[in-house]
């Protein structure tokens, strides 16, 4: 533990002390989360239903009106067409639960869900606590859903006939190991070293298009990758990751690598690998990644490729830092600081990848971001000096744990099935970290007091302002996106003035990414915007939006292509003088 964290034991007269222990006991015992958040938004809903009689007269009416619906549908005429609940939901896709009388539990349940999201909006709640209790309603009947007990879900017994009880006892022994790894403190779990292998491992599944690293420094590598063509475009790509995951999310196994393809598309790629950060990089802040880190590796790749100008992209919290990044270089900003290049290096154009800069509306996880919740983890980093990755996945799998922990939990604990894996899954559990001064300074600034839209973000001094992007924008977002709602990342086009195009990819945060061509059930929707026209909402750009089948990428790599003004030319060679080793690199071997 940190000396500096302040505890009843080390200056027991100290009263501030004892209020960070005592609330950063509370938080562990909330998963987290802010017992003071959770309280006033119980007792706004609480105080305020009470004193509607009229709400609370219509409730009691919806509720009669579900009963009597739901006590039709089970008479003895009933059939499953008649259910008293239209099924759309998956987890009650299975033809059993069509037969009574699994069909009258489900129907209840979910007659029961539908009035229980309804009786949480009561007029007069403040925003940000009706969306938690919204949310936990949501959580805890999910948690009460009939698919996840054994005597309520049909397929558990059929499942248990077929495989002559087998399927009980491997149920029954998954149950018990995810138990003891969840319940074995982090201090007790292996050393990096001696961690379990990925399923997928890093250089040898995944992360294999032939590379070098170029450049390295404390916060990043730069890797080249190798051309597949004999002549590529004059600007080469970079590609500027999230500092929450590992960059192979773009470059998984060969058929499903976004590098590769873009590789193949006749661009010179380069792509940022972030340090995974320990205790001792705390320091480390929004300027450092900002200007050491984004700056830096345009700088780089424009310099080593020896180009005109530089295409880059962003992918999530990545995005977030180029479209910063893009504003300083647009406006011709160059701070005091020596973090600056020397000279300021010149973009081609700027794709950002469900990257919000407006965070005005969130989405769910803006639940997890106000004052009570952010002291919460201020309080935890201070013991440890970062967010670590099991931190992040367990609020990732709270905004999502119908299908992260129940789904999981009904094919593991009670039908006795394996996970089926692939190379996301693998990726997904090769978790990073985030340094506690860049954490606070990016919930803080972007999320809480949403500087970056307002203009009032700075950057070394420097007033940031994402009008001042000066050259074509590619945004896209997922239509099922938990962590960038696509609605608040097109916001991005309320604050430019350049050419945007706009992409809406079926999928969420991650496989909506992920969509190679070929992938099966893809779809999405492409427009443009061009300069100075007027604003129209999110929803009257779907309207208009033309619908294609398949992967986005061939779209982007179009509309790369012609914002491409630089000659084609021989394909360029990782200079021999440049190499500092083989992708993927060192910084993405690492692992906590």
């Amino acid at each position: 533990m940190n000396n500096a964290t302040p505890t009843p034991n080390s200056n027991p007269f100290d009263p501030h002390a004892w209020d960070d222990w005592i609330h950063a006991h509370l938080a562990r015992m909330n998963m987290g989360l802010s017992p003071f958040t959770l309280g006033l938004s119980a007792m706004d809903w609480a105080m305020h239903l009470a004193t509607s009689p009229g709400r609370q007269w219509t409730l009691a009416q919806q509720a009669q009106h579900k009963w009597l619906t739901w006590l039709q549908a089970q008479m003895p005429s009933g059939t499953a067409a008649d259910s008293a609940h239209p099924v759309t939901d998956h987890r009650f896709s299975d033809p059993a639960w069509a037969q009574w009388p699994y069909r009258a539990i489900r129907d209840a349940f979910l007659s029961t869900s539908d009035w229980w999201q309804e009786a949480s909006h009561i007029d007069g709640m403040t925003h940000h606590h009706q969306q938690w209790v919204s949310f936990m309603a949501r959580q805890w009947l999910d948690a009460l859903s009939p698919s996840n007990l054994a005597l309520t879900n049909p397929q558990v017994s059929q499942q248990a006939q077929k495989s002559l009880g087998m399927s009980w006892l491997n149920s029954q022994q998954k149950a018990w190991d995810d138990w003891v790894q969840q319940v074995t403190p982090p201090s007790t779990q292996a050393n990096p070293g001696e961690l379990a292998p990925l399923p997928y491992a890093v250089g040898k599944d995944v992360a294999v298009t032939p590379g070098e690293v170029v450049f390295r420094n404390d916060l990043f590598e730069l890797i080249q990758y190798k051309p597949t063509t004999e002549q590529v475009r004059g600007e080469p790509l970079l590609i500027v990751p999230s500092t929450i995951m590992k960059y192979y999310i773009l470059d998984l196994s060969p058929h499903n690598s976004m590098v590769r393809y873009m590789v193949e598309q006749g661009f010179t790629v380069y792509i940022m690998s972030w340090r995974n950060p320990t205790g001792e990089d705390r320091h480390l802040g929004m300027d450092d990644y900002l200007l050491r880190g984004v700056m830096r590796a345009i700088s780089e790749a424009q310099n080593q490729s020896q180009a005109q100008r530089v295409h880059t992209m962003g992918y999530c919290l990545g995005g977030t830092f180029l479209a910063i990044v893009a504003a300083l270089i647009g406006a011709g900003h160059h701070g005091s600081s020596t973090d600056w290049p020397a000279t300021s290096p010149t973009l081609a154009s700027v794709t950002l990848l469900a990257a919000q800069t407006d965070f005005a509306e969130p989405g769910e996880l803006g639940l997890f971001i106000d004052e009570d919740q952010l002291r919460s983890l201020r309080e935890a980093m201070d013991e440890t000096g970062y967010l670590s990755g099991r931190q992040m996945g367990g609020t990732f799998q709270f905004l999502n744990s119908r299908d992260l922990v129940w789904s999981r939990h009904v094919q593991r604990h009670l039908l006795g099935q394996d996970s089926v894996g692939n190379d996301m899954m693998s990726w997904n559990i090769d978790t990073t970290r985030l340094p506690k001064r860049m954490h606070n300074e990016y919930l803080n600034e972007l999320f809480l007091a949403n500087a970056l839209s307002q203009g009032r973000y700075r950057v070394d001094g420097m007033p940031v302002a994402l009008s001042d992007i000066s050259v074509p924008i590619m945004v896209v977002g997922t239509e099922n996106d938990h962590v960038s709602p696509w609605r608040s990342v097109f916001k991005l086009t309320l604050s430019t003035h350049e050419d945007t195009s706009f992409m809406l990819a079926s999928g969420g945060h991650n496989a909506g990414v992920v969509s190679e061509p070929g992938h099966p059930h893809r779809h999405f929707r492409f427009g443009c915007k061009a300069r100075q026209a007027g604003w129209i909402s999110p929803d009257q750009w779907m309207a208009c939006a033309e619908r294609h089948e398949g992967s986005w990428w061939p779209t982007w790599a179009q509309w790369l292509h012609q914002h491409s003004t630089e000659a084609w030319q021989a394909a360029r060679k990782v200079s021999t003088r440049h190499r500092l080793g083989h992708a993927p690199g060192e910084y993405v071997m690492t692992r906590y």
